[in-house]
């Protein structure tokens, strides 16, 4: 390892992890419409974000954070547990990113809610054998006092009727203890994921606003504790299971929590920006919880900072539509991240879109053969606010072709031929937008000058047809 590194490692031993509570958001990038990293990490810089959660060691992305002084956690995808090579894993992406002017890199996930009951247990084994050899090469590298590694758990790693009885899920309380163990003795937080959301959309029972942070209707007592909020009650719940195995003043990091807004009935703009607001406002609050009084989880990364397009929606339609920022990188509402923007968040600059064009259903054609054309489209482009529940989930029916007819337009950077759609497809240069329900214009994290390229040759080709037609229509009149 270079001797800059070491020198910075050295330097920031004085410097501790931690000196209050720190909202951070999770970065993924799973769309068909990115920016480029330079802009998002602007992106971040404008809204005093300083913390920052990848779901991998993206190299695009962790060049653009180097001199920005932004706290990075990277990830390894857990099916690459059980065979990447520790010594590598940091000289590739750890070693060759920090140093003088580098990215912060602070923490290494190993995996991502890798005890999930829906694996089956797939990832369970490889889990602390990963950790245990990533250490040794982080020592090795002179990395190890800076570089914590953590493990991002689901909630359902842990179970109880009420916080107090909080158990570790019974075929998980070894590898936990081990776990535990292990992030305890090496200065590491416990990292969970909690989602209030999910709590609601898959039990039609849960009380809705019990989910919320205005109080509730519906409070869950426990002996002397009283849980007005579900964060609450599953943040204490986690801290009972801890206490069990020995750890009960474990450090905890909220690595994932948020709210969608759209793809669901539930999921909406307000709903999201009452829940995140009222997230925020608690974790300032200082209050924390009734067994962890005064002090709340270390850092929380919100989920997430922009929408991913390209997501599955097994788990639901909403999956696609968590971030606070749309996928380009603009607010859908107002957030007071409590980081100094009173104004609440700061949209993207410099985006690259695509010229203003879109693709609609041609309103001179009959759509009766347009199915197999839709299916075609939404099998590969997003529909997913054309659901139930979802922002263009009212449209008529013409409208709704036409959103698909662009949502694949658009997602096949508009090539002209991908309007066509056996002729009943046909290029707009005015926004078809609907109420609520935004047609939206792609964007690319490809140079300028090739996107002015394109709308150039668009531009002479409609140019040529239009001369054509004129000529044709001279000729018919002479």
């Amino acid at each position: 390892m270079g001797s800059g590194v070491a020198l910075f490692t050295l330097s920031l031993l004085l410097a501790t992890h931690h000196t209050h509570s720190a909202i951070g958001v999770n970065w993924g990038t799973m769309s068909f419409h990115k920016m480029k990293p330079s802009t998002v990490v602007d992106l971040l810089k404008a809204n005093k974000i300083t913390k920052v959660k990848l779901f991998d060691t993206n190299p695009d992305a962790l060049r653009a954070l180097m001199g920005t002084g932004i706290q990075v956690m990277i990830s390894i995808p857990n099916d690459l547990l059980s065979t990447f090579n520790p010594d590598l894993f940091v000289q590739q992406n750890l070693s060759r990113f920090m140093g003088k002017g580098g990215a912060d890199i602070r923490y290494v996930a190993v995996g991502n809610e890798p005890f999930l009951t829906s694996y089956g247990g797939a990832y369970q084994n490889y889990v602390v054998p990963a950790m245990v050899n990533l250490q040794q090469s982080l020592v090795k590298a002179n990395l190890a006092s800076y570089v914590k590694l953590v493990v991002p758990c689901n909630a359902d790693a842990y179970e109880s009727n009420v916080p107090s009885q909080g158990t570790f899920r019974p075929e998980l309380t070894q590898i936990m203890t081990q776990l535990v163990s292990f992030l305890s003795s090496n200065g590491s937080p416990f990292v969970v994921n909690i989602y209030p959301f999910l709590s609601l959309y898959q039990n039609s029972d849960f009380p809705q606003d019990f989910a919320f942070f205005e109080g509730s209707s519906h409070p869950v007592l426990d002996g002397p504790n009283v849980y007005y909020n579900a964060f609450d009650g599953n943040f204490d719940t986690l801290v009972s299971a801890l206490a069990k195995i020995g750890y009960g003043q474990m450090p905890i990091v909220i690595g994932e929590i948020g709210w969608p807004t759209d793809g669901a009935v539930g999921a909406n703009l307000t709903a999201a920006r009452v829940f995140n607001q009222g997230l925020v406002n608690h974790l300032l609050s200082n209050k924390g919880t009734p067994l962890r009084p005064g002090s709340p989880p270390e850092d929380v990364y919100l989920f997430g900072l922009l929408d991913e397009g390209a997501k599955s929606t097994l788990p639901g339609n909403f999956e696609r539509h968590w971030g606070i920022f749309s996928f380009d990188g603009q607010a859908k509402y107002r957030l007071n991240l409590g980081l100094g923007n009173r104004g609440g968040l700061k949209n993207a600059e410099n985006v690259q879109y695509l010229p203003s064009r879109w693709c609609v259903a041609h309103p001179a054609k009959d759509m009766t053969q347009v199915t197999d054309h839709l299916t075609l489209a939404c099998s590969e482009a997003d529909c997913t606010t054309l659901n139930d529940g979802g922002s263009c989930s009212q449209l008529g029916e013409k409208d709704n072709i036409s959103y698909v007819f662009n949502s694949y337009y658009q997602l096949q950077m508009q090539n002209e031929k991908s309007c066509d759609f056996d002729g009943l497809g046909m290029v707009t240069f005015l926004d078809p937008s609907v109420g609520d329900c935004r047609f939206l214009v792609g964007v690319t994290d490809r140079d300028l000058s090739s996107s002015a390229e394109l709308m150039a040759r668009w531009d002479i080709y409609h140019i040529c047809i239009g001369l054509v037609v004129w000529a044709l229509t001279r000729c018919y009149i002479l």
